[in-house]
Parts: C-alpha cells; structure tokens; sequence
C-alpha cells in the first residue's frame, strides 16, 4: 500500500510537472506526451524491479514494463512506418501543394519605386534599436530589444520589435508588462521609432517568451484550450491602429509523426492575452505571415528531393532550396517568401526561383536561370572590393521590369555605406553607389551596356527629343563617370548619362546638336538611355569598307 501511495504521489507530480513545463501536445502524432510516459514508467520500472527481485512479485513490475515499452513504440517504430519518407515519399513531395509554373515575374511582383526598397537588414535594424533604447538609461537597463520581423504598416515597410523582461527579478518588479516596441523603418535608416502609446493609450507588452508562470506566452496559450493541438512561430507584429499582437500559427500532422502543415492562426493580445483564432483564409489583413519559415523551406525541400521518389541515389531532376529565404512583397501587398531553386550539387547557378504566399501558401515558380544570392552577394562585394564592405542578403525587386537583388553594403562597424543592385538572371551587371538613386543610374548603364534595353516601369514614360546642347560637365563617383547635360528647350531637366551609353558623350560640348532617348518619371534629373551626336559624323575606312564586304560575300 505505501509503494503505491509513492508511485501515485510520483505520478501526479510527474505529470504535473510534465503539464506546467513540459507543455506536451496531447495528440496522436507528436512525440513529447509518449516520451515522458516512457520516461516515468521507465523510473517506476527500475524502482519496483529491485523491490520485486527481493519479494518475487513482478506484477507493477510488469505493468510499468509494459506501459514503457508501448510508449518507446510510440516515439520508435510507430513513426518509423508511418512517418519515414522511404515509406511515403509521394506525401511528402506533395506536401507544399501544386507548385504553378509562373510565366513572368513581373506579372506577380510590380516594378517599386526606390524610395520603398529596403536597405535595413535584420541586423541594422538590431543596431539601430538598441541605439535608440540605450539613449534611454532608466529603461535600457530594465529590458531587452526582442527579435525584429519585417511588417508592412499602412504602405510603409518597418522592422517591429518587442520590448522583454531582462530577467526573472525584472519580470517580478514589472509585471504589468514592458512598456512598449520599437518600430525601425526598412527604408530609411534614420527612421526609429519607439511606440510607448498608441491612440492615447499606454502600450504594455504582458505576454512574452521572456515572462514567467502565468505570463509566459507559450503556457498562456497552452492552458487556455491548446493543449490539444500544435502551435508554433511567435512573431510579434501591430494591428492598423499599432496596438501589439503576438501572431501563432497552428499546424496539424499531416504523414503520421511528421509532415507539418499550417491549419489556422491565432492572435494574443500583448497586454490583455485575449486569444482569437482564425482559419487562414479568415485571418485579418494586417497579418503579413501565417506559414512559417522553416515549415516553407522544409516542404520545398521535399518537393525537389522527392521529385522521383525515395529511390533515386543518381539525384536526377533533384532541386533544393538556395541557402537563405527572404520576405518580398508584390502585388496588392501581399507577401511572398522567396528562395532560388538550384540544382543537387550546383553552387552559383539557379533553375528558378519560387515565390510562395506567405499566408494561403500557394506556390509559383519561375524557370529562370540566375545566380544564387550567394554569388549575387560576392559579385556585388567584388565591385567595391578595395573598400572591403560586406553585403547584407539580397532582397528580390522588379527593377524597371527585371528581377534584380537589392543589397546594402556595410563596413565592418556594421553601417550602410552603399547600395548594390546586382542582375538574377547576369550577376555581373552590377550597380554600386551611395544613395538609391545613383545605384540605379549605375545600374542601368551596366545593364545597357550589356546591349540590353531597360524597360521603364509603371511610373515612368520614355521621350525622344532632338535639340541642342547648352551646357554639359561631368562627375565622377564610385570610379564611373557622369556627363550632366542641359538641353535646350529642357533647361528644368538635368539629362544624366555615361559613355557606356554612348561613345560619343565624353567628346560632346556645347551647342552640338543631340538626340536623346530618356527616361522621364516627373523628376528633375532624368536618366539617358540612348544618345545620338547628330553633329559628329563617324565614317568607315576604306580598309574596314573592304573588310565588311568581304564577309559579307562569304555569308
């Protein structure tokens, strides 16, 4: 009697403690609920062993044998045929859904004008909130920067970050909540931002990771009716009106013990806990991500390696992701997780990329060949070599209509000093330069010298003028050098342009008569895409005369 008053008092503390810290998802499909039952019973086992070797009763003995080694098939063999992809391959190559072939790029991400690419990277923007919060002392010390996520408030995208309990005694003096998050624009790094109310209202972040007992985020939903189901990816993002949420995305099992699968979505209220759940096609419009990043990541993966099933040791047809994923946004504010797909054992050269919704999941992918964002990123760090920069990840744009990686360049203190714009499908058309403006002007005499034709986006329309120059100079940045012209007729406009675009800027002066093709989006610097000195007539020489004709007879 008293062994089984211990083993029940054992028991009931066990699984008390299991609940309150453990949190196990009490669910056919995860592991954690029949591995702490293998392990008690497993104690239990060990303790009534040696007591029934002594008094020959093996009977507890044999129950908690028996209850372990059901709880070891659970976490073992169970999954074994029910999860391995030897088993269920086809599942697990199905499971991002249909992947649609896309037929342009453009078509699904608009072309964006400068001011709305993104130079702040995860990391700056770590830099530039903890600079913001250490001008602040008295809470400096009190509370730490939370992870950043990448948001889309009202049209403007920011870096949104929480403000944490520095530990437990912080925790204890301030249960109340911390006293706000910090708001750093994507855009502008001189944009920063710490929201301590909104509407009137003081914002306290309550619910947090960092909190303890009651307050923890992750027990607060678990013990408010998910015991019974799987949760996951805590990102912290605002409302419309900056109120804080805490966003979770639920997931059920899809292959026996594996196979993850965003079900639904639910939002915490930061400071009242308040838990609303949403299906995805449900979910308010402020939320920017429902799929998680590594459930995304994990499927494509998948979808490549399976390509033609278990078996297939040649690698034929197998695609994997390219190291790292990014959040881009296209059209109508929707976001997009995008990663290139290369080849097994391929290094620079991408097959496509894909753009997967970060809310509904739906798939497409683009048969483009291109460079990885790793070689996109030695390729721009190459271009300003002797400065010794280092690039930020690239991000994906529709650049005047071709996928184009937008990266910062920053010194070893971590501060942008420049801007690259490198081309997916040719990385070495690369555009360096100081602001957004000049990169792009770099940018496109790169791509134009390459004998392309850059397509002016929606924001823009292409004039053919033939008129007379009145002044013209040059400068020189980054090692490339602009000629600055003032035509007449034009004179509100300054016509920017190199001599990768023409051989004949470096040798025009005033008063020649030009024609010129430009680019004209209401600014007052315009960009040249073709230039024509009517004036200076280059003639052929005899001997290239004969040359010409002469193949020209073989052909």
């Amino acid at each position: 009697m008293k062994r089984l008053i211990f083993y029940s008092l054992f028991i009931l503390i066990m699984t008390w403690l299991v609940y309150y810290f453990g949190q196990p998802v009490l669910k056919y499909g995860f592991y954690a609920l029949p591995f702490w039952i293998f392990f008690v019973s497993t104690i239990l086992f060990g303790v009534e062993l040696s007591f029934s070797l002594k008094h020959k009763n093996y009977v507890l003995t044999s129950i908690f044998g028996g209850i372990a080694g059901i709880a070891l098939l659970c976490f073992t063999f169970i999954p074994l045929f029910t999860t391995w992809a030897m088993f269920h391959s086809e599942k697990h190559q199905n499971l991002i859904g249909e992947v649609k072939i896309g037929k342009s790029f453009t078509e699904q991400v608009a072309p964006i004008s400068t001011e709305k690419i993104r130079i702040v990277d995860e990391a700056m923007a770590y830099r530039l909130g903890d600079k913001v919060l250490g001008a602040q002392p008295s809470l400096g010390s009190q509370v730490d920067l939370g992870k950043f996520n990448i948001q889309k408030v009202g049209d403007k995208l920011y870096w949104v970050a929480p403000l944490l309990h520095s530990g437990y005694f912080k925790w204890k003096k301030n249960k109340s909540g911390t006293p706000g998050y910090v708001l750093v624009s994507a855009t502008n790094e001189r944009d920063v931002k710490l929201i301590q109310n909104t509407n009137g209202k003081e914002v306290r972040i309550k619910y947090q990771p960092n909190a303890y007992f009651s307050d923890n985020l992750q027990r607060h939903i678990y013990k408010n009716g998910y015991m019974k189901q799987g949760f996951t990816d805590f990102t912290f993002e605002i409302n419309d009106q900056g109120s804080p949420y805490w966003v979770v995305t639920l997931y059920k099992k899809e292959i026996g013990f594996g196979g993850r699968n965003a079900s639904g979505v639910i939002t915490v209220d930061a400071a009242s806990g308040e838990i609303k759940e949403y299906s995805i096609d449900k979910a308010p419009a402020w939320i920017d991500r429902i799929q998680p990043e590594d459930f995304i990541v994990s499927q494509l993966n998948s979808w490549g390696e399976y390509v033609k099933g278990f078996w297939n040791f040649s690698n034929e047809q197998k695609l994997t992701t390219t190291k790292g994923i990014s959040l881009v946004y296209g059209e109508n504010n929707r976001s997009y997780w995008y990663t290139g797909l290369t080849s097994v054992g391929a290094d620079e050269g991408t097959v496509g990329f894909v753009l997967v919704d970060t809310r509904t999941k739906e798939t497409v992918w683009y048969k483009q060949v291109g460079a990885t964002e790793k070689a996109a990123r030695q390729s721009a760090m190459g271009k300003v070599q002797e400065k010794g920069y280092i690039a930020s990840f690239p991000i994906t744009y529709n650049i005047n209509g071709i996928p184009t990686y937008v990266m910062s360049l920053k010194d070893q203190a971590g501060l942008v000093k420049m801007i690259a714009m490198v081309g997916i499908e040719d990385y070495t058309i690369v555009g360096a330069g100081t602001t957004m403006k000049e990169t792009l002007r770099a940018y496109k005499n790169a791509y134009n010298s390459k004998g392309n034709a850059i397509a002016p986006d929606s924001m823009m329309e292409t004039f053919s003028i033939e008129t007379t120059v009145e002044r013209i100079s040059q400068d020189i940045r980054n090692g490339n050098t602009f000629y600055y012209l003032l035509l007449k007729d034009y004179e509100d406009k300054i016509f920017i342009g190199s001599s990768q675009i023409s051989g004949e800027l470096p040798i025009t002066r005033a008063k020649d008569k030009v024609k010129v093709i430009y680019d004209d989006g209401s600014n007052e610097q315009v960009d040249i895409i073709s230039f024509d000195n009517v004036d200076i007539q280059l003639r052929k020489s005899d001997a290239q005369k004969r040359v010409e004709k002469h193949f020209q007879a073989k052909k």
